[in-house]
């Protein structure tokens, strides 16, 4: 992105037709370095780095419209079941043990299983590798039900075009320049099921995230964002499947008043700390 003002809309997502203002930074020195923000400072970041993260939504949003709907989206269960204490409590349910294509694979057949699918398809459609064309398509032929995977796969291509990827500051193969990392990871909070059969289940997971790209001349430096997914699940081939997915803002704490890492170490972080396999 240049260093200009720019404007990015999301019209596409929600209908909200919301537009976001992301402010240039100023000159020198580590973008991630410096004084420990204030509560000023703080959300004037905030403003300048939402810019990709509004991106990365109105991508979200354009691969979700059309050919998604199916049977599965309105299975309902009255009274669905109500977050409380046990919904961030450990269910003493360990995480499978198997992977495919190196994600999650083969989910119990229940509503603890089902939560777990949708947890770990989360880490995994709101990343960096979902940027990349070649491990997009692996994601896509795991993730989703096979019926889905076509259409799905052509509005995820649609909608991580060229165009898009350069405005993040990435080449067609979803990578970043020579001395900057993309950063694009998803840590869930928790989950709740607002419907569930044997045969479909709907499940919202509570997320935080870090979004940008680590470098010391790079304009949209790393920060943290808060949203939901939702994820529609169907039970297909012995194991939970997506059959589509949304995601919206919040909920969101009040910001905290930490110190910013600098580039290198924001990169180090990344790179060095794996991510988990989630189990409810």
């Amino acid at each position: 992105m240049s260093s200009g003002d720019e404007h990015e809309t999301s019209g596409g997502y929600g209908g909200t037709g919301q537009t976001r203002t992301r402010y240039p930074q100023g000159d020198g020195g580590d973008v991630y370095g410096g004084a420990r923000k204030g509560t000023r400072s703080s959300s004037r970041s905030l403003v300048t780095v939402v810019g990709v993260v509004v991106l990365l939504i109105a991508a979200i949003a354009f691969a979700n419209r059309g050919g998604n709907d199916s049977s599965s989206n309105d299975t309902t269960v009255s009274g669905g079941s109500k977050p409380d204490a046990s919904s961030t409590a450990a269910s003493g349910t360990k995480p499978v043990q198997t992977k495919a294509a190196g994600i999650p694979a083969g989910f119990a057949h229940d509503q603890q299983g089902a939560e777990s699918a949708a947890t770990n398809y989360a880490t995994v459609l709101v990343s960096a590798d979902i940027l990349k064309p070649a491990r997009r398509t692996e994601i896509v032929r795991q993730v989703f039900v096979a019926d889905q995977q076509t259409a799905l796969q052509n509005s995820l291509d649609q909608a991580y075009s060229k165009e898009f990827l350069s405005k993040l500051g990435l080449d067609a193969n979803g990578n970043a320049s020579t001395g900057n990392t993309y950063v694009s990871r998803t840590v869930p909070i928790g989950t709740k099921v607002t419907s569930y059969s044997a045969t479909a289940a709907t499940v919202e997971v509570w997320c935080t995230g870090l979004y940008g790209t680590a470098g010391t001349v790079s304009t949209n430096p790393v920060t943290s964002d808060w949203f939901t997914l939702t994820l529609h699940l169907r039970w297909a081939d012995s194991d939970w499947k997506a059959d589509s997915f949304s995601q919206k803002d919040g909920p969101a704490p009040v910001p905290g008043d930490n110190k910013a890492s600098t580039a290198d170490e924001m990169a180090k972080a990344v790179q060095e700390y794996g991510g988990f396999t989630y189990a409810r």
